[in-house]
């Protein structure tokens, strides 16, 4: 018996297919994010300003950033930092070369970069906050916590606290401009600063075991006070916006400078002998200057 002979094509027609290529695997898709994190904010390191009489700053390399200084020389024998809000100053004794001068930066640059973006960060955040208005029931931060402004007609100019109600009552006179407002209640700010100054230095003097000489308020922009070493305290007029016990802080700080006029250990332990909790006293002053509203927006 005989088959019909068959050919190639149509022995291809029962021959088993081959098995399909896999398909390539997809890639896992993360899963989506809950919540999306606020972009990280820049960080600006605050450059002094210059006057048109004034040297030109000088620059000098911090790591990655570069750092803007007012070189300023003195009588003095070692070289002077100060961080403020509006960047670092140096001085530095009348002949060191600034090969020196540069060395003694470095030596401290963990030191002035933490304090000149605190002190950015600060500005920023205050550039962001609306400055206060001025009109009836305005609130004003006094001694850590608001008191209401009354604005009064009034023959006469007056300002008068009234502590039962938290109320600051001020006369107005006609034609009064929202700046003589402002200045008016300043003044009170300041002289209820002289007064509380001065109870507070009598009342703490004693406890620290020395005597001062005599007291004035200051408008410094970035020190909340001083001491000299024949005894004279200078003491920022705006701690009166906050705490008492922040002003109680400050002033034995500056007393106890009567004692110790350094930063060393045996100083802190002067203060904390009068004031044990002064770590936490100083984390909130600085809390709270960040928060305060604007008042006065040209200090």
């Amino acid at each position: 018996m005989t088959f019909p002979k068959t050919d190639a094509n149509q022995l291809e027609l029962f021959a088993p297919r081959p098995a399909p290529a896999p398909a390539p695997a997809a890639k896992p898709v993360p899963p989506a994010p809950l919540f999306k994190a606020p972009p990280v904010p820049t960080r600006t390191l605050p450059i002094p300003p210059v006057g048109p009489n004034d040297p030109p700053l000088r620059r000098i390399q911090l790591g990655s950033h570069t750092v803007h200084y007012a070189l300023r020389r003195s009588a003095r024998r070692s070289h002077g930092f100060m961080v403020c809000d509006d960047g670092l100053f140096v001085t530095s004794p009348n002949r060191a070369p600034l090969d020196d001068i540069e060395r003694a930066i470095r030596a401290k640059q963990r030191w002035i970069l933490t304090k000149l973006f605190e002190r950015g960060e600060r500005s920023a955040q205050r550039a962001q906050r609306a400055p206060v208005e001025w009109v009836d029931g305005a609130q004003l931060p006094y001694l850590g916590a608001d008191i209401t402004l009354r604005l009064e007609p009034a023959a006469r100019s007056h300002c008068v606290y009234d502590a039962d109600t938290r109320t600051l009552h001020l006369g107005v006179t006609p034609g009064l401009e929202t700046w003589q407002v402002r200045a008016r209640v300043k003044l009170w700010f300041q002289d209820e600063a002289r007064r509380l100054f001065g109870e507070r230095l009598d009342l703490y003097a004693p406890r620290v075991g020395v005597a001062y000489n005599a007291f004035a308020i200051s408008s410094a922009g970035t020190r909340w006070g001083s001491c000299t070493v024949a005894g004279n305290i200078r003491l920022n007029w705006k701690l009166v916006h906050y705490p008492l016990a922040l002003l109680d802080y400050v002033v034995v700080h500056e007393l106890a400078h009567l004692r110790e006029m350094n930063h060393s250990p045996a100083f802190w332990a002067v203060v904390g002998s009068v004031f044990p909790d002064y770590d936490g006293a100083k984390a909130a002053l600085k809390k709270r200057s960040v928060e305060m509203p604007v008042l006065f927006p040209d200090e």
